[in-house]
């Protein structure tokens, strides 16, 4: 009985914060690191996968009367058993509002996922996707397509999907041709903000400074900025002297 209590005791009700609220802060944030670095910002709301597509709707129409603040959905959360196909409604009407959609497919989940997401949600950037690289067809596509992955390298370290940063396939991707980009992924949990991963990619698979240099323009050319601002961007790259 002492075991029942204890474990009874120890429950506690679940607080749910207001959408509002937490869309308010964000934007608030948003808008003094603008002012006071410089720096812009573009706000991409995901659906937790593991979660059903009844909850995903629920966060979609909580959404919806914000949306001048978001610019795209995305999905992410544990990828295994939880294939891009479970939100193809979500996202048609996520689209359907004018919305941008982007989708975690291809690190832990198989090319399948990857698949998935470009024929079923039609996302317009893949998060991760490293895992493409075992289908040659897929790859193929990427390539032509000029599809963007944001790959987030020591991710994929601390998640086991590369034993070691050395076997890490970016820079072979990179070589073929796909429009790869490096981007840290929950630092908090996983380690290493965006310089450590351009870090860890350099003292480890041995990228050349164009390489580097290609790695961030890339990061621009699959941003959802404007042409013009991309431009820009990308000839401050391409002129940037590395000798």
């Amino acid at each position: 009985m002492s075991c029942i209590r204890k474990y009874f005791s120890i429950r506690k009700p679940i607080l749910r914060v207001a959408f509002e609220t937490v869309i308010n802060g964000i934007v608030r944030a948003c808008h003094e690191a603008g002012q006071q670095w410089g720096i812009s910002t573009r706000l991409i709301m995901c659906f937790l996968r593991h979660l059903s597509e009844e909850s995903a709707f629920e966060t979609l129409n909580q959404a919806l009367p914000y949306k001048e603040h978001i610019i795209g959905v995305g999905l992410d959360s544990s990828e295994l058993g939880h294939p891009p196909s479970k939100f193809e409604r979500v996202f048609a009407q996520a689209r359907a509002e004018g919305l941008l959609t982007v989708a975690h497919a291809g690190e832990e989940g198989p090319p399948e996922y990857v698949y998935e997401a470009l024929d079923l949600l039609h996302i317009r950037r893949i998060d991760h996707g490293v895992r493409a690289e075992e289908d040659e067809a897929l790859m193929a596509r990427l390539i032509k397509e000029q599809m963007p992955l944001t790959v987030c390298p020591l991710s994929n370290l601390k998640l086991k999907v590369f034993p070691e940063m050395a076997k890490h396939n970016l820079r072979r991707m990179l070589q073929r041709g796909v429009l790869v980009t490096v981007n840290s992924d929950d630092p908090a949990y996983f380690g290493g903000y965006m310089n450590r991963n351009f870090e860890a990619l350099a003292e480890t698979l041995d990228l050349s400074a164009e390489e580097i240099k290609t790695l961030c323009a890339n990061s621009f050319r699959a941003s959802f900025l404007s042409e013009a601002e991309k431009e820009e961007w990308i000839r401050k790259i391409e002129s940037f002297n590395v000798e």
